[in-house]
């Protein structure tokens, strides 16, 4: 468990500086050790967006929501994830 906590405060510092894949690598460091923890989960989509890896962010929130159903975060940034797959989507059909 403190290598978790570990991992997971080097993460959120990764966050505040802007390093958000390093941040990634960290939370995806912690869920080798515990796949419940949703806020790594949460944490990550959070990357994932700030790095327009859409689907990937969608996708820790699916599982999250899967853990628990009322997770504000989850649905905030999942929403977030299917605004920008949208996006995507128009610049593509243009192209």
């Amino acid at each position: 468990m403190e290598k978790f906590k570990r991992l997971k405060n080097e993460g959120n510092d990764f966050v505040k500086t802007g390093e958000y894949e390093e941040a990634a690598n960290k939370y995806s460091e912690c869920m080798k050790l515990n796949t419940e923890e949703c806020t790594v989960y949460t944490n990550r989509a959070l990357c994932y967006l700030k790095l327009y890896k859409y689907e990937e962010a969608k996708r820790d929130c699916d599982h999250v929501l899967q853990i628990e159903d009322s997770n504000v975060k989850a649905f905030y940034r999942r929403a977030l994830a299917y605004k920008g797959l949208q996006v995507r989507k128009k610049n593509m059909a243009c192209i």
